[in-house]
């Protein structure tokens, strides 16, 4: 008898891990899987990283978050969604990833379902499987990478816990406009549907970005610094949500996390210091970049976005054969099947210099063309 809970069993080791572990092995690649920045941490939030070091601020902080950082953040939230999040309704996490296994294992009971949209971010089905759940998967390949309200509908059963929403979206890029938004609202609101909204891309955004929180009350928002700063080591991640919901949340990291870490808390207290619209513009040009490099050759999803473009692979490819393909070209890519339950698309992301992005998109096209 295996000696391993049979929870384990449920989850598969993560695709992405295994392409950066092959990156380690290769020489020199053109690696276009890694989902973060490559800017540096800016100076302002090092500089009081450094400071709250050298003060002893390194202990634990109260499992609900510092209060100047939660103060902070809730007036973040209402100046960018209008919701007055009351003190006991925000939650400082150990990044998006820490609060999103926080909310599920707070609200997924055995056998609860949760619609997770296809393509997804890969965590979604392992952690809700791993809390006993049940993924309900809503195609949207036919919806432009959007969301049908029709077939959300046809998919809620008496089982039916909550949405798992993620605009802007990794792997596709797509942001959800206000209208579609509140074509979801309804009907999650008709039927009593939680909805989780992941957002840690929000600023990464090139059109209008909208906020589940703003059109619909029953939102749990996960928001948090780690991509738009350069922090994804750091852990810094934040929850916005009922009281009963976020206390739920915070008894269960008593128990796990404990707090988030307490550096990182103080740091990102000199946030507000940072410019951020250079570092958007960037990737907006690399954005650009790429899809007037690969736009010809690929069918590429919206990218509003985040950092990736989610591509069709070409006639006669899977997703992992196009993948293997670039690989054996010294591209690293990921399968679409990461992140969807079918395999015809692969991602890139776009956060390498220049130069290797026109190098990765010169093979990708010179790959399709049957070279």
């Amino acid at each position: 008898m295996s000696r391993l809970a049979a929870r384990t069993q449920l989850i598969d080791a993560s695709g992405i891990r295994k392409v950066f572990d092959l990156a380690r092995h290769m020489k020199d690649p053109i690696n276009l899987s890694i989902g973060q920045p490559d800017f540096d941490v800016p100076p302002e939030i090092k500089r009081a990283a450094h400071a709250a070091i050298d003060a002893g601020r390194n202990t634990y902080t109260p499992t609900q978050g510092l209060a100047e950082l939660r103060d902070m953040l809730r007036a973040d939230e209402k100046a960018f969604t209008g919701r007055d999040w009351k003190e006991s309704e925000l939650l400082i996490t150990s990044g998006v990833s820490g609060g999103l296994f926080l909310a599920l294992l707070a609200l997924v009971d055995d056998g609860d379902e949760v619609i997770v949209p296809d393509p997804y971010f890969v965590m979604y089905k392992h952690l809700v499987r791993l809390f006993g759940g049940k993924p309900v998967y809503l195609d949207t390949y036919g919806a432009n990478f959007g969301i049908d309200p029709e077939r959300l509908e046809s998919l809620i059963t008496p089982r039916t816990k909550m949405l798992l929403l993620n605009s802007p979206a990794n792997p596709t890029g797509r942001i959800l406009s206000r209208a579609e938004l509140e074509a979801v609202a309804a009907v999650c609101r008709k039927h009593g549907v939680l909805v989780i909204s992941d957002e840690i891309y929000r600023q990464f955004a090139y059109t209008e970005m909208v906020s589940m929180a703003e059109v619909y009350e029953d939102t749990l928002v996960l928001a948090g610094h780690s991509k738009a700063y350069g922090m994804t080591g750091w852990r810094l991640g934040y929850a916005c949500g009922s009281e009963e919901i976020i206390g739920a949340m915070a008894k269960v990291q008593q128990y796990s996390f404990v707090c988030a870490p307490s550096v990182t808390q103080w740091a990102a207290l000199a946030a507000p210091e940072v410019v951020l619209e250079p570092y958007i513009d960037q990737y907006r040009e690399k954005r650009d970049l790429m899809v007037g490099l690969l736009g010809g050759t690929f069918e590429i999803g919206p990218p509003d976005g985040a950092f990736y473009l989610w591509a069709k692979a070409p006639e006669g490819f899977t997703g992992t054969s196009f993948v293997e393909k670039a690989i054996a070209n010294n591209v690293l890519i990921i399968p679409g099947g990461v992140f969807s339950e079918k395999d015809t698309h692969f991602r890139m992301c776009y956060t390498v210099p220049e130069a290797k992005l026109r190098a990765g998109a010169e093979v990708l096209c010179r790959i399709a063309a049957g070279g």
